[in-house]
């Protein structure tokens, strides 16, 4: 079978069926889901009826099980992203949720109420931005994954041989993945980022991408998911690949970032920087070990950049990791922890330049992935550098950049593309298209965990820390904080349905979403902010005597900051936190 699926579909909907129709040249396959026994068969176009509404789509996500019954979720929109070795890249950017059940009259209203919350969960996650995928090319493998895989593996249909880190139907596509003969139908997603640019430096043309794929292991959100789990899966791990293509010739370096692998928590609880708990009672060498024998083995030998502060809340962290690496004492590991606040301090982003001369040494034993047009590997990428800070977002982001920049040097040096002694900082017009693309993976990579943008963007954009991104860093730090407070409950529940990792039982006795919110959850916030806004008004609005503006004004700051230090003290009262209880994957 070939690594392909089809690209061009219709979808023919009738009351008892959805028949999927493969329209590439030459095919005659048609995909047919009963909607009443949730049977799957493969038939052919002359089964199609004539009464069937057809409408275009661009590929299956894949079905989900909700209250009402199973669900069919396809791709209705997709926008081209480039061609990757001839092969053409696409960003999902809309989704249509088909119920198989042609009324709802057989529930409840309760059930109704449930139903309606787990689509809006399943719409959520479909709604941020980073959905990609490809019919002719595997996304999920780096190159250097791809050049060393036997002919079975290329005689694997997409699904089969994919990396199962990165995709995020997974589950979705289960029922199609048990049915080889429907393989052509099931079209691995990946979520994170991708851009992909024509560059031209000295006259010569070459194409540069950057690729991040998000794993679905521990996948969530900021604050609600931290650390590893008992299998040594990182929250919010990212795999980023950079690649060059010049005259046939093919380059890559690979990155990965995920969270401080040892088992900790950081639960939301309104303060600004809830203080990281660790847990005191877990194993910690038996995961971290776990998450580390699995990156040597894919990746080999690892080089940590520790990026997080060291005093403060963030020291304890800083230590545990030092001291497990020491533990394991493993050659294959090297840790280096660089105190980013403190060392860029006053805005004294230069000093990075410490870091990148303190790993340069590493950075050359690790190499890059380096191919010829012939296929000769010329050069592997011995190992990766791992980032971390805390959210593994703003500061990674920037570190990332720094040393992709540095390899990239030394390959398209060796290509040919840039002259001896010329740097990428002096190509103007290729350096802003550098800057801005990793700009834009920090800002992707931080809405899909954090939800909003990056932080520190405007030196990965412009080279240099401003006052406009000071400003513009506090307002995204603000959203941050409403969100991680007031709606990643909801997130993070929409993205554990999303993955399997909770699986809705219409029988259960007891909805988790039945779960009243207590009066004080919307409440006091309310009253907090009617007193502070009343405090504004009166002081904008002098009543006739300063002593009659003064005491609205002490009425209603009094009320505001009590109702205020009320909701503090017993901060995790008012957050929204998961109601979804997670449940093993039903296979």
């Amino acid at each position: 079978m070939a690594a392909t699926t089809y690209e061009r579909l219709k979808l023919h909907i009738t009351p008892e069926k959805f028949y999927v129709e493969a329209c590439d040249d030459g095919a005659d396959d048609v995909l047919i889901i009963d909607r009443v026994s949730t049977e799957v068969t493969l038939a052919v176009k002359k089964d199609i009826p004539p009464s069937a509404v057809t409408r275009p789509i661009f590929g299956i996500l894949g079905t989900i099980h909700l209250v009402a019954g199973n669900y069919l979720i396809v791709i209705t929109k997709k926008t081209k992203i480039g061609e990757f070795f001839n092969h053409v890249i696409w960003k999902a950017t809309d989704f249509d949720v088909l119920s198989y059940k042609k009324t709802m009259l057989h529930l409840t209203d309760i059930q109704l109420q449930d139903n309606k919350t787990f689509l809006g969960m399943i719409n959520h996650v479909l709604s941020v931005d980073g959905f990609y995928f490809s019919t002719t090319y595997d996304l999920t493998h780096t190159l250097q994954r791809l050049s060393n895989t036997s002919p079975e593996f290329q005689e694997m249909s997409l699904l089969e041989r994919a990396d199962q880190r990165f995709v995020w139907n997974c589950h979705l596509l289960r029922e199609l993945s048990a049915q080889p003969e429907v393989h052509r139908f099931a079209l691995p997603v990946l979520h994170g980022f991708i851009t992909m640019h024509s560059c031209s430096i000295n006259g010569k043309y070459f194409d540069w991408i950057l690729i991040s794929r998000r794993s679905c292991f521990r996948a969530g959100v900021r604050y609600y998911v931290r650390g590893i789990d008992s299998e040594g899966h990182a929250a919010n791990f990212v795999e980023t690949e950079q690649i060059v293509h010049y005259n046939g010739s093919q380059a890559s370096f690979v990155q990965t970032r995920g969270s401080i692998p040892v088992f900790w928590s950081q639960r939301p609880n309104l303060k600004y920087k809830p203080r990281p708990q660790i847990n005191k009672v877990a194993n910690h060498m038996d995961g971290f070990q776990r998450h580390f024998d699995s990156q040597v083995i894919i990746y080999g030998k690892q080089v940590i950049i520790n990026l997080v502060n060291q005093k403060g809340s963030e020291k304890p962290l800083e230590q545990a990791f030092a001291t497990m690496v020491s533990s394991l004492a493993s050659g294959m590991i090297r840790y280096v922890a660089f105190d980013f606040h403190k060392e860029c301090k006053n805005m004294r982003w230069d000093r990075l330049g410490i870091l990148l001369d303190q790993v340069a040494e590493m950075q050359d034993e690790l190499s890059y992935f380096l191919v010829d047009a012939s296929g000769n590997v010329l050069t592997n990428q011995e190992g990766v550098f791992r980032s971390n800070c805390m959210d593994c977002l703003d500061r990674t982001n920037v570190i990332q950049s720094l040393l992709a920049r540095r390899s990239l040097q030394a390959q398209l040096q060796r290509l040919g593309v840039l002259h001896v002694g010329q740097k990428i900082e002096e190509q103007d017009e290729f350096e802003k298209i550098y800057k801005n693309a990793w700009a834009d993976n920090a800002n992707a990579c931080a809405k899909q965990y954090a939800g909003t943008g990056a932080l520190k963007t405007d030196f990965t954009r412009t080279g240099k820390r401003t006052q406009l991104g000071l400003i513009k860093d506090g307002w995204n730090s603000l959203i941050r904080y409403y969100k991680n407070n007031f709606s990643d409950g909801f997130r993070q529940d929409s993205i554990d349905l999303f993955l399997g990792n909770y699986s809705v039982d219409e029988l259960e006795s007891h909805s988790p979403l039945s779960v009243p919110r207590d009066l004080k959850f919307l409440a006091l916030p309310i009253i907090m902010v009617v007193a502070f806004s009343m405090c504004i008004i009166c002081l904008l609005m002098a009543g006739d005597t300063w002593t009659e503006t003064l005491a609205y004004v002490l009425f209603w700051g009094v009320a505001s900051v009590g109702t205020f230090l009320i909701i503090l003290y017993n901060g995790k009262d008012f957050v929204d936190a998961p109601r979804l209880v997670q449940k093993e994957k039903i296979d």
